[in-house]
């Protein structure tokens, strides 16, 4: 079980890496031109440069703390989800907190792991406070994480069962995805609740992972164990990628305002782009012809 834990979590991040990698060598994208921009300040107007006098004189301030700290409330509240539909929020969002707290639980399991091969003692009677603060947090991060995203996992599947606008568009690897997340957070959620209260299993296992000295853990929470390895390995074949290209979506579609100036890299770029050949056709098209003879021809 625990070079199986290894094999699932080198594949996710492999796969993860080599997609987000092809990713960014993408062509450049089209713009939304939507303002305000999360990284300009506020504006009488919305939030643009494009609203000074001779804008193109002037040094661009950008702030981009500001617009890491958007995206983080976007990330934890999904607003934009819950001003479009309240009722489809509803439904993801436990779905969406529990992801994100499963993450953050196994991190703790990690550093927790390495801790306890190190000989500290993590658990509630720990003198130091980072132990301490270690139990505690796997403690609240595991159990959240299991119960929000088991009921969460229901709320999106009645989702698209019930609701002919999203029934509509559903795939069988929806439903797939849906029952497998439910079945990652359920029996995550019987281990804790019936066999292992205080996840001393996880950091034991995770010790192990750390010594590869391999600990024998309980029925369920090998279970577990194993539907969460399974389930790392079925992510990347899935859409749930755009828990990190969410980032990408953000500061380099939705938030991109960068100028094209003559002799800069975004001009650099698209000349790149217009020596390319077409590979269809159209009445207004002409295949093999290069997209700036193309854009030259058009009146």
């Amino acid at each position: 079980m625990g070079v199986f834990t290894y094999f699932a979590y080198f594949f996710i991040v492999f796969m993860y890496s080599v997609k987000i990698v092809k990713y960014i060598k993408l062509p450049v994208h089209l713009r939304w031109e939507l303002y305000p921009i999360g990284h300009e300040k506020k504006s009488k107007y919305g939030g643009s440069y494009l609203e000074e006098k001779d804008w193109w004189q002037k040094p661009r301030k950008k702030n981009t703390w500001k617009s890491f700290f958007s995206l983080l409330r976007e990330y934890f509240v999904l607003s934009d989800y819950a001003k479009r539909n309240i009722t489809y929020w509803i439904g993801i969002y436990p779905w969406h907190i529990g992801f994100l707290l499963i993450i953050t639980f196994h991190i703790l399991c990690f550093v927790s792991g390495l801790l306890l091969a190190k000989g500290f003692d993590v658990s509630s009677r720990s003198l130091g406070f980072g132990s301490k603060f270690l139990y505690y947090g796997i403690l609240i991060t595991g159990s959240i994480s299991f119960f929000s995203g088991m009921i969460g996992s229901i709320g999106v599947l009645m989702n698209r069962i019930f609701r002919r606008d999203l029934r509509e568009y559903a795939t069988p690897l929806n439903f797939l995805t849906y029952f497998f997340t439910f079945l990652v957070f359920f029996t995550g959620f019987y281990s804790w609740f019936f066999t292992d209260p205080e996840f001393k299993e996880y950091r034991i296992f995770w010790a192990g992972l750390v010594t590869q000295d391999f600990k024998d853990v309980g029925f369920w929470t090998m279970i577990h164990i194993l539907s969460f390895d399974l389930f790392l390995i079925y992510l990347p074949f899935t859409r749930s990628l755009h828990y990190i290209t969410r980032f990408l979506a953000f500061f380099l579609i939705r938030w991109d305002d960068e100028p094209n100036i003559p002799g800069g890299r975004l001009e650099k770029k698209l000349i790149r782009l217009f020596e390319k050949k077409v590979s269809w056709s159209a009445p207004h098209i002409q295949k093999g012809k290069k997209w700036g003879e193309l854009a030259r021809s058009i009146p």
